[in-house]
């Protein structure tokens, strides 16, 4: 007989985890399992790319009318006398708007959001919150299943968060996954009394299918040299404004780049700002989304990671598998994919250290091609990660 799965994410907009998720569930056995996802938000450029047997539901209850704007949403509630659902909805939104941290507004607005969603209906054998925060508190609060795992895609204490609130979610949980040996040891830091059920696995990542697609795709925008190519969500923790001043560094050195940031997010206006402030328009392009970016990595010249903080990244392990010369920033967990002048140049975090990294690189065509071979070299499929997941769904 199937098991049943109910994986859990917000939505399949282009994210690390979210482009994990569909990898994952791209290898999937399904002869041996049923898989539902819950979405929150039933968007994403990774939604075409699900196997058809994934089923897709969406909170139940009132989540619909929680999620519209805030005048639409507590006057909805107000003419239903639903007047607790109008509470929450003014609170999440006090919350949202006073609370600066991120990650912390998310976690404590969890009991106003999850007062809007009823539970999922039906038994599972394993509800897996895939993303950390809201992902993991849905799968333990509104699915029953007889075993609950919670993936953290992170550097937990870079993101900040409260760990006393996740406490005793993390309780609850059969199994805390994460995704690299750097994220594995500081949640143990954090939280020694897991110790016993943090696990590492590994992003599923497939070197056929993203080499195929790197031969097959194209990069129109690509149009003079060197190119250099990011991808990450336009967000301070992917420190593109970094790679903005970066660039003016190298423009005013004389050297002539075009540097093109792969995909999309809040802080857009902020960087095209900078851009025009900084007159790089000719030179420093956000060209958002592509289902393809392998393309662009592919015909670049370097592959530039400029994050403050990450778990573990799976556009520089693509990167890698495409095996490509990478300057990436010295954050916390960067040892666990680049050796330092063996695969990638690692350099401080700042726009003075990428710039002098990029300067480097460029002019260095023997290091170059020694980082090119060296990844040739790497076993870099992950799609072994899949059976060791089997084993913690049980």
């Amino acid at each position: 007989m199937k098991k049943k799965l109910a994986f859990v994410i917000p939505s399949l907009d282009a994210g690390g985890g979210e482009k994990a998720l569909v990898s994952l569930l791209g290898v999937m056995d399904f002869q041996r399992y049923d898989v539902d996802l819950i979405l929150f938000r039933n968007r994403g450029l990774f939604l075409k790319m699900l196997p058809a047997q994934v089923r897709v539901l969406t909170p139940g209850g009132d989540y619909a009318t929680f999620g519209l704007g805030l005048g639409k949403s507590l006057l909805r509630f107000l003419l239903q006398f639903k007047l607790s659902l109008f509470w929450h909805r003014l609170q999440f939104a006090l919350t949202s708007k006073t609370n600066k941290h991120v990650a912390r507004a998310e976690q404590h607005n969890w009991k106003h959001l999850s007062a809007s969603m009823a539970t999922i209906p039906g038994d599972y054998d394993a509800a897996i919150g895939f993303l950390e925060k809201s992902s993991v508190y849905f799968a333990v609060d509104k699915i029953n299943a007889k075993k609950k795992l919670g993936f953290i895609h992170t550097n937990y204490t870079d993101m900040g968060m409260d760990a006393a609130f996740d406490r005793p979610y993390f309780q609850k949980l059969d199994a805390i996954v994460t995704v690299s040996d750097e994220c594995e040891n500081v949640l143990k830091n954090v939280f020694p009394e897991f110790d016993h059920k943090i696990s590492v696995l590994q992003n599923v990542v497939s070197p056929t299918m993203i080499r195929q697609l790197a031969e097959n795709g194209s990069a129109p925008e690509i149009v003079k040299r060197p190119a250099i190519v990011s991808v990450g969500r336009l967000h301070p923790l992917k420190g593109f404004d970094l790679a903005v001043e970066a660039c003016a560094m190298l423009i005013s050195k004389g050297i002539d780049l075009q540097w093109i940031v792969i995909g999309d997010g809040g802080e857009r206006p902020a960087l095209e700002k900078m851009i025009a402030d900084r007159k790089l328009e000719n030179h420093f392009f956000l060209i958002g989304l592509r289902e393809n970016p392998y393309a662009y990595v592919s015909k670049s010249d370097i592959y530039a990671q400029p994050s403050r903080v990450e778990g573990k990244s799976i556009a520089i392990d693509e990167a890698k598998i495409l095996a490509k010369p990478m300057v990436v920033t010295n954050y916390a967990t960067v040892a666990d994919q680049i050796q330092h002048g063996v695969n990638g140049l690692v350099c401080d975090i700042g726009p003075e250290g990428i710039a002098d990294g990029i300067q480097t690189l460029l002019n260095d065509t023997a290091m170059q091609r020694r980082f090119t071979e060296n990844l040739a070299k790497e076993s870099l499929g992950t799609q072994a990660e899949v059976e060791k997941f089997y084993a913690l769904i049980g």
